[in-house]
């Protein structure tokens, strides 16, 4: 196989459940308020999946073939990027695999938290450009809904589910990515942490599932704008292009002042800023895919267009690609792929998943048998 310059992007599509939580929602069992939420983060809404991770990214998965004119079983590889699997073994990235029929492809998970679909994004594109493989599907997905722990205001109100998928094909025109800086700022690793998710826990007194959020807001922000930033100038220097030249700035949708402040130190007009935050709030890994759906969807993407993708996510991850979009920003074709039209509403769900995970009306702390969580603190040698 000859290797190619560039992976294009020629196919996109999102899954984003239909059940909307709205502030006003949170407010029944949270103390808090829309206009205290949308104060600190922009956010007015997010929705909450009735299907599984799986479904959403095989529904995005579906209509990103059908735009790019590709048939499944010519996928030669799937990344599957998210940190809210719906199983560890098997990947999911083969359970896509199987419900799109793409029996050529291979088949992987990524986690990087937030980045997962950044990360995946630079991965597939070199593996394109080596000539390992001449296209790829790149899937961002998350069910956060599923491992919140909703007792918590500070995270509760932070993020939603979704998915989105990008579809890569070898070119020798110049598109697609051509700029990455990718990096992890690990000293800083715990203040971003989910305890109740992995092989940790499964082993002590936890109940696996039960989580408990350590977020430390202030550090997150102040070395997310940083990582994100800086990233935004390296992989500007790397292109030898400017803040002037950038065409639409699609970043990770964590919170509004994140976004805002990373555009000022990038040098973008806010004008030139794709935001999706106060619809969907934070879907971690499905954020920057779904944002260049409907950057697209609503023409804010052009032919040629110059695109910055910059993130951050648990680790801390952090990078920033460039994209030059190709000549094509219409599909080439649509999917019948869609969500079961019958579901509970977003709260009814939530409250169903409140009641799974505290039954007895305990607080979430009790479930955790505090030796245990002592002992993850203690530093490793």
């Amino acid at each position: 196989m000859t290797p190619a310059r560039y992976a294009a992007i020629t196919g996109w599509g999102e899954g984003l459940p239909p059940a909307v939580l709205s502030n006003a929602d949170l407010s029944t069992f949270l103390d808090t308020s829309d206009e205290w939420i949308v104060q600190r983060t922009g956010m007015q809404e997010r929705r909450i999946a009735h299907v599984s991770a799986i479904e959403m990214a095989t529904i995005a998965s579906h209509r990103a073939l059908a735009c790019a004119g590709l048939a499944p079983d010519a996928v030669e590889l799937i990344v599957y990027g998210s940190c809210s699997n719906d199983e560890q073994v098997p990947n999911c990235a083969s359970g896509v695999q199987l419900a799109l029929g793409a029996t050529r492809a291979a088949a992987m998970d990524l986690n990087t938290a937030c980045t997962s679909f950044l990360y995946g994004l630079s991965s597939a594109t070199a593996m394109i450009q080596t000539g390992m493989v001449k296209n790829a599907l790149v899937i961002g997905v998350e069910l956060i809904s599923q491992f919140m722990d909703w007792s918590n205001r500070n995270v509760a109100v932070l993020f939603g589910d979704g998915a989105a998928a990008v579809v890569l094909e070898a070119s020798d025109t110049p598109s697609g990515v051509i700029g990455t800086v990718l990096g992890c700022d690990a000293e800083a690793r715990q203040t971003l942490r989910v305890r109740g998710m992995g092989c940790d826990y499964a082993r002590g007194e936890v109940t696996y599932g039960d989580t408990i959020w350590d977020f430390d807001g202030q550090a997150i922000f102040k070395r997310a704008v940083h990582g994100m930033s800086d990233a935004c100038a390296r992989v500007l220097q790397q292109a030898g292009v400017s803040a002037d030249d950038i065409d639409l700035l699609v970043p990770h949708q964590a919170n509004l002042r994140i976004i805002e402040a990373v555009a000022k130190y990038a040098g973008v007009s806010m004008d030139r800023v794709m935001l999706t935050v106060q619809r969907y709030g934070n879907m971690s890994a499905a954020t920057v895919p779904v944002a260049l759906v409907d950057a697209l969807k609503e023409g804010r993407v052009k032919p040629g267009s110059l695109l910055l993708m910059p993130g951050f996510g648990g680790g801390l991850t952090y990078g920033a690609l460039l994209v030059r979009w190709g000549d094509r920003v219409t599909p080439l074709g649509t999917s019948e792929a869609t969500f079961p039209a019958e579901h509970p509403s977003a709260l009814e769900m939530v409250n169903a998943i409140r009641m799974r995970q505290d039954p007895h009306g305990r607080s979430h702390d009790a479930l955790f048998a505090p030796r245990f969580v002592e002992s993850l603190h203690q530093p490793t040698t």
